[in-house]
């Protein structure tokens, strides 16, 4: 059933990533029922699916998805960490394109297959036959697997966050460096919503996920606009020096006439 699983999984990503992206929210979904439908064959129950302590999964998951945005927000405000804002998956969609990928792309195409998919029937059907320890170790290092091909788009839409992950400057940037510091961070996350999801139930890294990528295309557009802000200031800037220093009068000039010579 692991191995299923598996198979599963890895054709939903080649198909959200590479064949038929605007089609993720379809083929997400349909991998979900896919997955959840094996972990119940196999004697999982809901519970152990993760659909349990609603109400305190809403509150924890209301606490992080705010401090999420309260991280953003600070982000932005600092021309040092405001880069890593700049993606151009997100600057380079119209207005509509990005309310979809944020309310329907993200929940349906990304959240529901990463979090019911790896922390839901994944993890579940692991714990139940090997205990939490492997259940969590299995499921987060195929969260990460799962991030190659999402990496190597980012290598070239976000430089600066793909250097910090890599280690790297902006300057050398070595794809597969990008690649591998963005399987480690995204597994480090799927241990950290493993441990959310274990004590809180799905609800919490649902909510927590959603948060850090529907927010990340609105903070993106915001961070790009206070970048024009502070160009256009600077810009203005300079031009109301350059024309300061026109509008000086200019010095007397103090050179002395030579006397012509007396013809002879």
């Amino acid at each position: 059933m692991l191995l299923r699983s598996i198979a599963v999984l890895t054709a939903a990503n080649v198909l959200n990533n590479k064949i038929a992206p605007r089609l993720g929210p379809l083929t997400s979904t349909v991998a979900t029922a896919a997955l959840v439908a094996m972990a119940r064959r196999s004697g999982v129950s809901w519970q152990e699916l993760g659909f349990e302590h609603g109400r305190r999964g809403a509150v924890a998951g209301g606490v992080l998805a705010a401090a999420v945005a309260v991280g953003y927000t600070v982000g932005i405000a600092s021309p040092r960490t405001r880069q890593f804002f700049r993606d151009e998956r997100a600057l380079s969609l119209s207005r509509a394109r990005v309310f979809e990928e944020a309310l329907l792309q993200v929940p349906l195409g990304t959240v529901l297959l990463e979090e019911v998919g790896f922390r839901g029937a994944l993890y579940a059907m692991v714990r139940k036959s090997h205990g939490t320890a492997a259940a969590t170790a299995i499921s987060s290092s195929l969260f990460g697997l799962w991030h190659i091909l999402p990496a190597i788009d980012m290598a070239r839409a976000n430089p600066a966050l793909g250097a910090l992950t890599a280690g790297e400057s902006i300057g050398h940037l070595d794809t597969a460096r990008v690649v591998a510091g963005s399987v480690v961070s995204t597994a480090a996350a799927g241990v950290l919503f493993c441990e959310l999801r274990r004590r809180r139930g799905l609800l919490t890294p649902v909510m927590l996920h959603l948060a850090t990528n529907s927010l990340g295309y609105l903070f993106a557009r915001i961070a790009a606009g206070l970048e024009r802000a502070s160009a256009s200031s600077v810009e203005s800037a300079s031009v109301e020096s350059a024309s300061a220093r026109s509008l000086e009068p200019a010095p007397a000039s103090s050179t002395t006439s030579t006397p012509s010579a007396s013809p002879l």
